[in-house]
């Protein structure tokens, strides 16, 4: 078939992206657990017969990305098509041997039939708020192989030819802590490719097979045409940068992370010999969400209109070495995994910045701060989970400040409302805002961070927590200044106890409270250029104390006395 005019092309392709966004706005309707429902930590997308990703949700998290197609690859290489039916629906979540990046995003797939075969895949993945191991949540630190992480799942049928293998979803519930929220959340996942499937027969009863296939061919064809054109743009040269993670939860501190990019005509290199070797704690990174995390930073700072598929993943050319911390092996840990991709992506902005200044911005809070609550409920004598990964402050750019309280790059999940919190589990949340001067200062200044304070109500309860730029702030850009970095921090009303950046089963009795302070970003450019007017309204908005203006905007202050 010929290649289809261009307003076919765009007719067709927005078919599909309403079917993933309508996929995606089901899943989170029909979920259970609030870190889907209210926190939309999930994604969902469509895949063709060679697992390559066609189309992705508008509110997808970057980071999923490789997880999904690592899930069409295990199913590819697992199974010719001619043994897929129609009714299947595959589901794993394991990084070692699955395609997958953690073990609380569970994948799913189902193949699309069409006119007697494979068209593609819907694909749907969600982040359960527990999937078992040793500690509730199954994403705080402390934990030293994957087996500790919680239930790996293989790729597994659990629908063949449309019946449900009612003893594999028993294995999913009986590993998790709160079975009954997990049933819910994998039916909503369930619901979303049946929704999907319906929604992409009524495309191809329109328009046809053959013209859907060439029209997907197309999409790939112009975004990977559009990135390499991006990447000629570059100046052609070597560009540099290192960063370090905090620790690994287990002792070892200031972990580095080394990249060397080299541009050479349409072709970008990301080198990241040198970096650690995997470690202990659970901070590795699968090659896929290495993969995931360049390819973000990629049509972000170059090209950000272009369509999110395999087309950019294409442009990826990553030297990595096998059984380091961004190309790690089993049984490495993994579930803190996006902080450390959180960490590559400032990384690479770091490199990019004398290329394109006005692209980059300040180091963002490079992190995904854990905290989980688990007890049990004194209003009913049930077991509880709340799980939240909160943002922080976005970095600042060329030409405006960074955002305050969201979360960034990699991920771009919603943080939990105060009503959510206090109306699905026995907690308070005592304070709610922005963490005072955590926002770097500069000629545009960092975003800052977040500072919540939650107590049990009527019970004890356990924290498990996870943070990272707790040690090493985050950098400013072009002389911008650092962001504050986060804390733990316990009251019990005595003393307030510092926290370790990776807390593991802190008792948490009635009384007491767990402060989550999340790290802010770096400003972008001198401090010394803010214009004054800007220094007053930083004042008047109280997200700054007197004594941070004073020390970093001395000769702004001095004019406004003056004034």
């Amino acid at each position: 078939m010929s290649a289809p005019d261009p307003i076919t092309v765009e007719i067709v392709a927005s078919a599909f992206r309403s079917v993933v966004d309508e996929s995606f706005i089901a899943l989170m309707k029909s979920a259970y657990s609030t870190n889907i429902k209210e926190r939309h930590d999930h994604s969902c997308a469509i895949c063709d017969p060679r697992g390559r990703l066609i189309v992705q949700s508008e509110q997808s998290l970057p980071i999923h990305l490789a997880s999904m197609t690592g899930l069409m690859q295990a199913v590819l290489a697992r199974y010719p098509l001619d043994q897929i039916h129609e009714g299947d629906i595959f589901v794993a979540n394991d990084p070692h041997v699955a395609g997958g990046t953690h073990l609380p995003d569970i994948n799913y797939a189902a193949p699309i039939f069409a006119e007697g075969r494979i068209l593609g895949f819907v694909c749907n993945i969600a982040h359960h708020a527990d999937i078992g191991g040793m500690v509730p949540g199954s994403m705080a630190g402390g934990m030293s192989e994957i087996w500790q992480e919680g239930l790996r799942i293989p790729l597994v049928r659990l629908f063949r030819a449309g019946q449900l293998q009612q003893d594999i979803l028993d294995i999913l519930l009986l590993n998790a802590r709160i079975p009954s929220e997990r049933r819910g959340d994998h039916f909503a996942q369930i619901a979303a490719c049946r929704l999907g499937l319906r929604r992409v027969d009524e495309i191809v009863a329109r328009y046809g097979a053959p013209l859907i296939e060439a029209v997907w061919d197309e999409l790939l064809i112009r975004t990977h045409t559009r990135m390499r054109a991006a990447i000629s743009d570059l100046p052609d040269g070597t560009y540099r940068f290192q960063d370090v993670m905090d620790d690994d939860g287990f002792g070892t501190r200031d972990i580095p992370l080394k990249l060397e990019i080299r541009v050479s005509g349409e072709r970008a290199e990301f080198d990241w010999t040198g970096s650690a070797p995997q470690v202990r704690g659970n901070i590795n990174l699968t090659f896929g969400a290495t993969k995931a995390a360049v390819a973000y930073a990629l049509r972000t700072l170059l090209d950000p209109e272009i369509a999110n598929n395999e087309g950019v993943l294409d442009c990826c050319e990553l030297v990595t070495q096998r059984g380091s911390i961004v190309d790690c092996v089993a049984p490495a840990p993994v579930a803190q995994r996006l902080n450390t991709s959180q960490r590559l992506v400032d990384i690479i902005i770091g490199a990019l910045a004398p290329a394109i200044p006005d692209a980059v911005v300040g180091a963002s809070n490079g992190a995904n701060t854990t905290a989980v609550f688990s007890g049990t409920d004194p209003r009913n004598g049930q077991p509880y989970l709340y799980l939240e990964t909160l943002g922080g402050g976005a970095g600042g750019r060329s030409d405006r400040d960074g955002k305050d309280g969201v979360q960034v790059h990699i991920t771009n999940t919603s943080n939990l409302p105060i009503e959510a919190i206090e109306t699905e589990y026995p907690l308070r949340v005592l304070a709610y805002g922005f963490a005072p001067d955590s926002g770097g200062a500069g000629r545009f200044r960092g975003g800052a961070g977040l500072r919540r304070v939650i107590a049990p109500v009527g019970h004890d309860c356990t924290f498990n927590g996870a943070g990272e730029r707790f040690a090493n702030a985050p950098w400013g850009i072009f002389g911008g200044g650092e962001g504050r970095p986060g804390r733990f921090v316990l009251q019990t009303g005595a003393q307030d106890q510092l926290l370790a950046s990776k807390p593991t089963a802190v008792p948490l009795p009635e009384g007491s409270a767990i402060v989550v302070e999340t790290p802010g970003s770096g400003g972008y450019g001198p401090a010394q250029d803010r214009p004054q007017e800007e220094v007053a309204a930083d004042a008047l908005a109280g997200k700054y104390s007197d004594e941070f203006l004073d020390r970093n905007y001395p000769a702004q202050r001095r004019g406004q006395d003056r004034a």
